[in-house]
């Protein structure tokens, strides 16, 4: 279910949208604080909650700002560009953007991308990118031309996969679009060719993307109104350099095709997607939510001065141009599943919103083969994969038949192939070439094709139930990456493959976890921050009743706690010292991985008494060093992308030693 709450203009007074709108609408590095920049020469930083202006900044008369500007997330700095060569950076403090640090470039630039975690990127109009630093400290240095001349970006974004920002900008030709992915840190280039249609000759295209595993998952909205998906390789093995990829039906007919020029969109989470136009023809503009999982339109807010095709997503907040001034609408999206998206039915309608509900007529829908797929997570349909205008990509029986007899590495490649260019995301289809790579690798023990594993687990459409024998084979292996990936996303792992695992992860050596790619992001600064709280509780113990110190009582620490008599222990307030992380980092990871998963303790504490004492000690400690390290911090949150809670590892500490027999909580010395 998706709610699009009421909305509100923030103020313009000193900002307002020319006939070809804003610029760009860009987070700070403070909650709730955003930029906006207009096609002359102002930037304010609002603040939303209050819906007021916090600052304003504008360039000399006869300057014009060529690009939006956007913060610094490292030093909280300002960036943005005058006069398409100017670089112009400031802080709250500053007034007049005249008198602020000022470096002019040998090129023109297109925009400057700013994400959390790494430095702001520029990226040219000829197709270049550099990092700011690098670029501060030579700001005349050459700027390379990696598009031609006749080609012009038309969209650009950056993400961060694995700490390293991965670049993408698609340029037009003559209505030819080409996308170019870059790794800004190996400075590996991929140039694509998208096949959209012909009918995108006479509008552009609208595009959107989000990371998807290996993947960039390319949304663009067509000019017959209808969503398009195209999967880009980040990691291309492919040594031409003109790569064709083609494009899958998402949502048919979202907006009206007689509108396209007011029309935009963009992704809200792996299951939502934002549209603004009018669905049909005749219908009265709006901005919509629709479910892809479900293809379901989840509510939809009319909006009575049109649209503008400008829209904009930051957090969980929608930034839109309505009219000549800022209009934003917060929205909420739950989970996507089948029960919520039946559900929507029985919720009563809002004032100012309508939800419409679309479904597929499956039994009448000619374009698609009946009964062949199941979308990805029940998420979409896809057209075929059109074999006669690619015979170099195999279909699903001649894949099957290469993954029967080929080797590892003949059928990497053309997996790769199959998933890049025919974008095959349906269970059946996924869960056929998992079973063709299993069932050799039980007829054949030297046969493992690790790589072609690591693909298909990160499509997002396997389950445990669909593959029973993966993490069998996986653990016979001992490849805890893998079974790292299968924790994070099936949602039905058995409690005794769920037992296995964590006795794998509790027993392997250092060596082996040295030499495995774990995922790090659960433990996230976990060994930064350990030293200061511990140098904190030190401190904090030093002072007793009455504030005197250990060294005002003329004895030790050490003599104090062997004076101390049994009963003073329930009169002294309780401390909980800081202790260094009992496992290391990689073995943390992957701990983490199995409290994330899904158990009951019934069917849990059988298979946990098969695992030794020595080991169900050690991750007893590592549960409450979490404790201690979550107790130590007012939000009660560990660092990290996706860390345990505190739920988690509280019901393990009480669950794991009640699976031994006879044991109690003084015996294991928490």
């Amino acid at each position: 279910m998706a709610a699009l709450e009421e909305e509100f203009t923030l103020s313009t007074g000193v900002l307002g949208a020319g006939p070809e709108g804003f610029l760009g609408v860009e987070p700070s590095d403070k909650a709730d604080q955003f930029l906006v920049t207009d096609r002359g020469r102002t930037v304010v930083l609002y603040k939303v909650s209050d819906q007021k202006p916090l600052g304003s900044w504008s360039v000399k008369q006869g300057q014009t700002i060529t690009c939006p500007a956007v913060c610094n997330f490292q030093t909280g700095e300002y960036i943005m560009v005058h006069d398409h060569k100017v670089l112009r950076i400031w802080n709250n403090e500053d007034v007049n953007l005249d008198k602020v640090f000022k470096a002019t470039l040998s090129a023109e630039v297109h925009r400057i991308h700013s994400v959390q975690r790494t430095e702001p990127l520029v990226l040219f109009r000829r197709g270049a990118a550099r990092g700011l630093e690098a670029l501060l400290a030579e700001p005349q240095q050459n700027i390379e031309a990696v598009i031609p001349d006749e080609e012009v970006i038309e969209w650009s974004e950056v993400f961060m996969l694995f700490k390293q920002p991965v670049l993408i900008f698609i340029t037009e030709n003559h209505g030819s679009y080409v996308a170019y992915v870059q790794l800004c840190k190996s400075h590996s280039l991929s140039k694509y060719i998208l096949l959209l249609g012909k009918e995108e000759k006479s509008a552009k295209p609208n595009f959107t993307a989000r990371v998807d595993g290996k993947f960039i998952s390319l949304v663009s909205l067509g000019s017959d109104g209808c969503v398009y998906e195209t999967l880009v390789p980040i990691y291309s093995s492919d040594t031409e350099n003109n790569q064709r990829l083609v494009r899958a039906l998402m949502l048919k007919t979202v907006v009206s095709g007689s509108a396209r020029n007011g029309s935009a969109l963009t992704i809200l989470d792996q299951d939502h997607i934002a549209v603004l136009g009018p669905p049909l023809p005749a219908s009265k503009e709006c901005l919509s939510i629709w479910n892809i999982k479900f293809q379901t339109l989840q509510t939809s807010k009319e909006l009575p001065q049109g649209t503008s095709g400008q829209l904009w997503y930051h957090g969980e907040i929608l930034f839109m141009r309505h009219g000549k001034s800022l209009t934003v609408i917060p929205y909420k999206c739950e989970a996507s599943s089948l029960a919520s998206a039946l559900g929507k039915l029985k919720h009563t309608q809002e004032s100012g919103s309508h939800s419409v509900p679309h479904f597929v007529n499956w039994e009448t829908c000619s374009e698609y083969e009946l009964g062949s797929y199941s979308a990805k997570q029940t998420r979409t349909l896809r057209k075929k994969t059109e074999t006669n205008l690619h015979p170099e990509v195999p279909g699903v029986k001649e894949l099957l038949s290469i993954i029967k007899k080929d080797s590892e590495k003949h059928i990497e490649v053309e997996l790769r192939k199959f998933l890049a260019k025919s974008t095959p995301d349906f269970h059946t289809i996924i869960g056929d070439i998992v079973s063709g790579l299993l069932g050799r690798c039980k007829v054949e023990p030297s046969f493992y094709p690790r790589n072609c594993l690591m693909q298909l687990i990160q499509t997002h459409v396997l389950s445990y139930s669909l593959c029973p024998d993966l993490m069998e084979i996986a653990l016979e292996h001992t490849d805890v990456q893998m079974l790292q990936l299968c924790l994070q996303q099936f949602p039905d792992i058995p409690e005794s493959t769920t037992c296995a695992c964590l006795k794998l992860f509790l027993s392997i050596g250092d060596d082996c976890l040295r030499d495995s790619n774990v995922s790090m992001e659960s433990v996230f600064d976990y060994g930064d921050t350990t030293q200061d709280e511990k140098k904190e509780m030190e401190e904090q113990t030093e002072i007793v009743q009455n504030g005197f110190g250990p060294e005002d009582g003329g004895c030790s620490k050490d003599s104090q706690q062997l004076n101390k008599k049994p009963g003073d222990t329930a009169q002294e307030p309780i401390s909980f010292p800081v202790t260094l992380c009992p496992v290391a980092p990689k073995r943390a990871a992957l701990l983490n991985a199995v409290l994330h998963s899904a158990y009951s303790e019934p069917f849990l504490l059988p298979h946990l008494k098969d695992i030794p004492a020595k080991h169900i000690t050690l991750f007893l400690q590592y549960l409450y060093f979490l404790y201690l390290k979550c107790t130590g911090s007012a939000t009660m949150t560990l660092p990290g992308v996706s860390p345990p809670t505190v739920s988690q590892f509280s019901e393990c500490q009480i669950t794991f030693p009640n699976s031994c027999d006879g044991a109690n909580p003084e015996a294991w010395g928490f």
